[in-house]
């Protein structure tokens, strides 16, 4: 199952509503599970990015429906990355011409 990675920002909506973050993360990862995907790591972070979601998710299209959705709350901004681990890189990296 392909593996992403998002980088979330506060919204000033956010960071207003910080006091329900708990509840709003548990309801994210329901929905994730919902959709087939597998929480791999949920972090709060220092620095540029508030939270760090790494997730496994069947598809790129339900990955998209999932940060949209989380996006639409209004609570945080996502940049989503697709990760391919090492062995596929290889692979890849093998078959080039």
């Amino acid at each position: 199952m392909p593996t992403y990675i998002s980088l979330m920002k506060f919204t000033d909506q956010g960071i207003r509503d910080i006091r329900s973050a708990p509840k709003q993360i548990e309801e994210a990862v329901k929905t994730l599970e919902a959709m087939g995907g597998k929480l791999i790591g949920f972090y709060t972070a220092l620095g540029e990015y508030d939270y760090v979601l790494i997730a496994d998710v069947p598809a790129d299209g339900l990955a998209l429906a999932f940060v949209l959705g989380l996006g639409s709350r209004g609570n945080v901004r996502t940049t989503t990355l697709r990760a391919f681990p090492q062995e596929e890189f290889m692979e890849i990296v093998k078959d080039l011409p």
